[in-house]
């Protein structure tokens, strides 16, 4: 790939170094201290600067600004803006190298060094979109278009990780971001990844996007059920990533307490006995997620405790001998009260006929 000349299709300034393959990235930040604080880089730091001047020095008696502390202030937002603008120059500089076409006729060092450089822009972005400004500009910039349509399903597993990654971290308790990019068809993309991708950080970063996109966003949520989302999550739940087991019974729980009006979706689906099946596997933290998704999945809704008193599923048995491994062990006593609020739930409670009035 040629990277020459003034035009702008290579970087001029230089990228933290990418990790290596299936492994996640790192960044890093620096700053100095003298007489004053150092100037906030953006908008977002100067009004944190504020909040932070006014939490410290509640009710300040009124005085005149001296010259110094004026000139200091006035440092301090001309940083601030330029910070922003030098911000969104860097994201501009990414989004080139992210837009090159992938050589497909080059020398192996060649492809090598030209995926490191795109796993650089794309840290690179992660880091800067953590401030919420700087990813409404990285949207505007079309940036997400291009994450979307040429890296979710790139080749090298570290272009794929990276971009769901970053589509997550954008996207996160921001509800323009996240219609659009639920516009642009990600979770479609995204629950693929999760369900079939061969690389295991992969499917952790996509979880964490698809996570983004559908807790406390109800569009979200409708094109996840109208995906078939809960099967995917079900099948990630029984996957041998110890990481992904936890976070997608977590996600599970969250969406049941968010949304108890899936509930029958759920139970048809036949996630009662999913569930009971997962606890009854080799005990693991892990099961502490699941004890809590099924103590929501009962919760207030007789279908799902018909279900879990079902004689062949032995779920009262269950409980009872867990509660008693669990009870000298500290470290699983929020698992212990999951295990004895089904108890109480689902076998001390009245008949099924009572239930129903």
């Amino acid at each position: 790939m040629a990277d020459q000349g003034s035009g702008g299709s290579r970087l001029p300034l230089a990228l933290p170094p990418a990790s290596q393959g299936c492994s996640s990235g790192g960044g890093g930040s620096s700053a100095g201290n003298s007489g004053h604080p150092p100037p906030p880089r953006n908008l977002q730091g100067l009004l944190q600067m504020a909040i932070t001047a006014g939490s410290e020095e509640p009710d300040p008696p009124p005085e005149p600004m001296s010259e110094e502390r004026r000139q200091w202030l006035q440092e301090a937002m001309s940083a601030a803006f330029r910070g922003q603008r030098e911000e969104v120059e860097q994201m501009k500089n990414c989004l080139r190298v992210l837009s090159q076409p992938i050589p497909s006729l080059a020398a192996e060092a060649e492809l090598a060094a030209d995926q490191q450089e795109r796993e650089g822009a794309l840290e690179l972005l992660a880091d800067l979109c953590e401030n919420m400004d700087n990813a409404a500009d990285f949207c505007q910039l079309s940036g997400m278009h291009l994450l979307v349509g040429r890296y979710l399903e790139a080749g090298p597993a570290g272009l794929r990780w990276r971009a769901a990654e970053l589509i997550g971290t954008c996207s996160q308790n921001v509800a323009a971001i996240q219609e659009q990019v639920l516009g642009l068809g990600a979770l479609r993309k995204l629950l693929r990844l999760l369900d079939r991708d061969a690389c295991d950080l992969v499917r952790v970063k996509a979880l964490f996007a698809i996570s983004c996109l559908v807790r406390e966003q109800e569009a979200g949520l409708l094109q996840f059920l109208r995906l078939d989302g809960f099967s995917v999550l079900m099948r990630a739940m029984q996957q041998q990533v110890q990481k992904l087991k936890v976070k997608s019974a977590f996600l599970l729980q969250n969406l049941l307490v968010g949304h108890p009006e899936h509930k029958g979706t759920l139970c048809s689906m036949g996630m009662v006995q999913q569930l009971v099946a997962l606890i009854r596997t080799e005990h693991s933290p892990f099961h502490e997620h699941v004890l809590g998704a099924l103590c929501s999945l009962v919760t207030d809704f007789p279908q799902g405790v018909r279900e879990c008193r079902e004689p062949e599923l032995g779920l009262e048995e269950l409980l009872r001998h867990r509660c008693q491994l669990l009870q000298q062990h500290e470290e699983y006593q929020e698992e212990l009260e999951f295990c004895e609020k089904l108890l109480q739930t689902c076998f001390s409670s009245p008949t099924d006929d009572s239930m129903d009035r």
